[in-house]
């Protein structure tokens, strides 16, 4: 059976002499998933077969993930893996909590009011800060932007795609 690949981050950079490369996370858990000795996959157009690589370091800097890989010490190794994409196998997901889900399971859910009127489909999601901000696609009209909050998303159900939501007031206005 093909293994399933879950994209994790996009290399846009290198950083410094060492080896180090500048990550745009696509990770619902970069903490977790960046963590020094976990192992992630890079992709490349050069390369056919995935290069498979160590986190010895992570660290924030602005709005990029630092990495660095035990396999790569130098610049000029760390050059050929910009434009990469870093995934990881479904098999290296891991459990979840109950209320954590991951954002493939959460993009192309129907959004639908506590009332039963249909929303839109999530299309995006975005990580600003605080709390993760859902962009919902609505037919006709401009995405909506709905921050994932308790207050605000009562309920998901993942195996069937459908999220509820309390329509606070002023949530849908442009």
């Amino acid at each position: 059976m093909q293994k399933r690949w879950f994209n994790v981050g996009k290399i846009v950079n290198t950083h410094g002499v060492k080896g180090e490369i500048r990550v745009i996370s696509k990770t619902d858990f970069p903490e977790k998933r960046y963590q020094p000795g976990n192992t992630l996959y890079i992709f490349t157009e050069q390369q056919e077969e995935p290069i498979q690589a160590t986190v010895s370091s992570h660290r924030l800097h602005k709005q990029f993930h630092l990495l660095q890989f035990k396999e790569i010490s130098t610049l000029t190794e760390a050059e050929k893996l910009k434009n990469g994409l870093i995934k990881v196998p479904e098999d290296q997901l891991g459990q979840l909590a109950e209320d954590e889900y991951y954002f493939h399971e959460i993009i192309g859910c129907d959004v639908f009011s506590e009332e039963g009127d249909q929303i839109g489909k999530v299309k995006e999601i975005l990580t600003p800060g605080a709390n993760d901000v859902w962009a919902i696609a609505r037919p006709g009209q401009k995405d909506v932007l709905i921050p994932y909050i308790k207050s605000v998303v009562k309920s998901i159900n993942v195996k069937e795609k459908i999220i509820k939501i309390h329509m606070m007031e002023g949530l849908l206005d442009e």
